[in-house]
Formats: C-alpha cells, sequence, structure tokens
C-alpha cells in the first residue's frame, strides 16, 4: 500500500518533471526564435538589446557586428497594415529532400535568371553565374523540381538590417533541401564595408562556412552584415519596387523580426537560361 507520504513524494516528482518539460520546450522555443536562420538555415536574427540599438545579434548571440544603418520602425502588431498582396495559387509545396549536392548541369559561362512569382508581384533576379556557380546550379535543380512553389516566405527583418527571408518549404525557418553547398563569391565588389546593398540576394546558413541549403534572403534596404553569406544575385528595379511594397506593409511582432504582415508566397519559381 501506497503511504500518503510516498503518494505526496510521487506527486512533486511529477510536478517537477512537468516544470521541467515546460522549461525545456520554452528554451527550445528561444533558441529557434533567436538562432541564426531559426538553427538549421538561418540568416540573421536581431537580438532583443539589439531591437532598440544599431547592432546585430549574430550566431545565436555567440558574435556581433556593429551595424551603422539607420533603424527602421516596424509596423506595429496593433496597427497592421493591410495586405498588400493576392491570395496564393492553388498547389501543394513538396517537401523533396536529395541526399548530396545535384551534379552540375549550367553552363557556368552562360547568363541566367530566376524570376520568383509571388502573391505581391513577379521578382526578376539576374543570377552571378561564374561567380557562384554551385548556388546558381543548385537554384535552377530545385526550380526545376517545383521546390520553391508554393512556399511562403516566412521572415521580415525591418530593424538593424532589411531582409526579406524565403526558400523554406516548412515556412518555419528550419527546412532545408537535405544536402549543403559551399559558400561562394564572398568577396564579390559589391560587398563594401561590411554591408549587403539594396538589391541583393544572398545565402541564408547556420553561421558556419558551407552550411547553405535553400533558404535565401533579398535585401531591400542597405543591410550591416559580414560578408559570411554567398551572394548570388541581383534584383530587378521591378522586383525592388514589390520587395519595397512587402517591406512597407511590417512585420508581425512589431519588433522589427518576424512573419511579414503581407501574404508573400512563390506561387512559382523558375531559372532561365538566356
Amino acid at each position: 500500500m501506497v503511504t500518503q507520504e510516498q503518494r505526496r513524494r510521487q506527486l512533486a516528482r511529477e510536478k517537477f518533471l512537468r516544470q521541467q518539460q515546460r522549461r525545456t520546450s520554452a528554451r527550445r522555443k528561444a533558441r529557434m526564435r533567436n538562432a541564426v536562420i531559426a538553427s538549421v538555415l538561418g540568416v540573421i536574427v536581431i537580438g532583443s538589446v539589439a531591437l532598440y540599438t544599431t547592432g546585430v545579434v549574430l550566431d545565436d548571440g555567440d558574435s556581433k557586428a556593429n551595424a551603422s544603418a539607420e533603424v527602421t520602425p516596424s509596423a506595429s502588431a496593433s496597427s497592421k497594415a493591410p495586405d498588400p498582396c493576392d491570395k496564393p495559387a492553388g498547389g501543394e509545396v513538396k517537401t523533396q529532400t536529395w541526399e548530396k549536392e545535384p551534379a552540375m548541369t549550367i553552363d557556368k559561362s552562360a547568363t541566367y535568371t530566376m524570376k520568383l512569382a509571388t502573391t505581391c508581384g513577379d521578382i526578376d533576379i539576374a543570377l552571378k553565374t561564374s561567380a557562384a556557380p554551385h548556388t546558381v546550379n543548385s537554384f535552377n535543380f530545385l526550380a526545376g523540381k517545383g521546390y520553391f512553389d508554393h512556399t511562403p516566405c516566412h521572415r521580415l527583418t525591418t530593424n538593424g538590417i532589411y531582409v526579406l527571408q524565403c526558400g523554406d518549404p516548412t515556412g518555419q525557418g528550419n527546412g532545408g533541401p537535405g544536402y549543403n553547398i559551399p559558400d561562394e563569391n564572398l568577396k564579390d565588389k559589391s560587398l563594401k564595408e561590411n554591408t549587403y546593398p539594396a538589391g541583393t540576394v544572398a545565402m541564408a546558413n547556420t553561421g558556419q562556412p558551407g552550411s547553405g541549403g535553400s533558404q535565401f534572403f533579398l535585401v531591400y534596404q542597405n543591410s550591416p552584415l559580414p560578408p559570411s553569406y554567398t551572394p548570388f544575385g541581383t534584383i530587378s528595379d521591378e522586383g525592388m519596387t514589390v520587395l519595397k511594397k512587402i517591406a512597407a506593409a511590417g512585420e508581425s511582432t512589431g519588433a522589427g523580426d518576424g512573419a511579414p504582415n503581407a501574404t508573400v508566397v512563390i506561387d512559382k519559381a523558375t531559372v532561365t537560361k538566356s
């Protein structure tokens, strides 16, 4: 027979275990929220202190880079801007993965462009084929498989750095194609004084070398970042108009880093050789 004291101890242990589970879950969510590109393929997360300064926190708070750009306040959650985008086209996200980087099939000397047909308008990107052949080859492969079709752009950062992040089929910031590609073009002449200029398209990563996958970010305003993220494309003027429209709608948290208020979905991604 279980005594009253034994029962009391059992209940205390169960309560302790529940508390530990809740704390573990809270820590896991915090790491996901503050990790660079949310733990697997992160880009950049603005830390809680950096939200009100010009600092940018990288690599889950392990290293920092000072920013010099003007801080742009995000639309507050209570005064959410109207959604400027259309409803997504019908279709389902493909969650394919592959064990290794695809074989090189592009012509490194040719010109390639990528079109993101989004719910907010088309974003055309001139790809830097010769400077970032592995990256362009990977996007050519993934786009051909329909990997990006119907996927949301899951993060908008409006404080410290100014980017829209896309390329994760899960829409959570922790998805990828199952393989990684090497860093490339980190000495691109456009990257001056640790700044990624407006119009740049670059690969997201975990902060570790060679950790890029499928997630990428589009820069809508000059953003202070170390040259650690493969720049592989340049957005057209028309595409920049679409991107700034998305940015103007703000993000969901009102703190400068969250899901965009605009319903940004890539209906179709295509890579074309010209």
